[in-house]
């Protein structure tokens, strides 16, 4: 009952740059499967009603379909495939933006034993589940308001709560509780992600990083592992080669200048990389990519 509605209302509102009226919050509708697409996920919830979509994240795999959720809770560099999508029956998804300020706010407001208790080490940064028929509801809500505009400014925020509340509180919790907390394992390696990503092009010593997230080099790698499912300096190389495949979009005959800004000062190590992530190389790929439509974000969703 829950998906049949939700389906109508995704694909009565989508649109073919995935925004809706409602601040942060995203829709899909996708007709194909595609090829395996790099990206970053954000900090975000994905639902889907309808085909399915595979997700890869260093050696882990996740896969989601229709009445299931994914929660991204660190922007991580990800290659994404929606597996089960045609003209008939498109992918439809709601991808509704995380943010940890709005966690940290309900962790205030809750009393000490709303919430199972998290424990200290640091979760995956990517987990799906089955989503509660309370958390399909609320979605349902939020969708509701897209054809009810003088409700919407008021409300929308209300259900919004409610939707990362019943995240909080459910099978996933842990990890979305992590966001809003200033001293978690999680928030440390996500100051971590932030300084990498900012920094990508200029090497580093992982000792440097880890000292600048307050940890020791153990557990900077320990957890570092446990939310990425890659090094740090895995971690840098998928930045590097998705920042110059970006380049290469509007830099296509100039490989070896795209592959120095990103970092490498060898051009073979460069298109060696490349083609290893991407399947083809840098002048290839760049062809490719100049003559393909704007692609739609492929992210976590639908």
């Amino acid at each position: 009952m829950y998906l049949e509605e939700l389906r109508t209302l995704l694909a009565r509102h989508a649109r073919p740059d995935w925004t809706t009226a409602i601040d942060g919050v995203l829709i899909s509708k996708v007709d194909r499967p595609d090829p395996p697409e790099p990206s970053m996920t954000g900090t975000v919830l994905a639902v889907i009603a309808q085909g399915s979509k595979r997700l890869a994240l260093g050696d882990r795999v996740y896969e989601y379909g229709p009445g299931q959720y994914l929660v991204a809770s660190v922007d991580l560099p990800v290659t994404g495939q929606f597996t089960q999508a045609d003209p008939e029956r498109p992918a439809l998804g709601l991808g509704l933006m995380l943010e940890p300020s709005a966690v940290a706010e309900l962790l205030l407001e809750a009393g000490p034993g709303d919430t199972p208790r998290t424990g200290g080490g640091a979760p995956s940064g990517i987990a799906v589940s089955d989503a509660s028929p309370a958390l399909l509801d609320a979605v349902i809500r939020l969708l509701r308001l897209l054809d009810e505009p003088h409700d919407r400014a008021v409300l929308a925020p209300m259900v919004k709560r409610e939707i990362l509340w019943r995240l909080m509180s459910g099978e996933q919790g842990a990890t979305v509780r992590q966001l809003g907390l200033a001293d978690s394992s999680l928030s440390h390696v996500s100051r971590a992600v932030r300084w990498i990503r900012e920094h990508y092009a200029q090497p580093f010593r992982v000792e440097d990083v880890a000292r600048r997230c307050g940890m020791s080099v153990s557990a900077f790698y320990r957890n570092f592992q446990a939310v990425t499912a890659m090094s740090p300096i895995q971690f840098q190389k998928q930045i590097r080669l998705q920042e110059a495949r970006l380049l290469l979009a509007t830099h296509p005959n100039d490989v070896t200048g795209v592959g120095q800004r990103v970092g490498y000062d060898n051009p073979s190590q460069f298109s060696r990389e490349y083609r290893r992530q991407f399947g083809a190389p840098p002048s290839r790929d760049a062809a490719r990519l100049r003559g393909d439509t704007v692609p739609a974000p492929v992210g976590v969703l639908p």
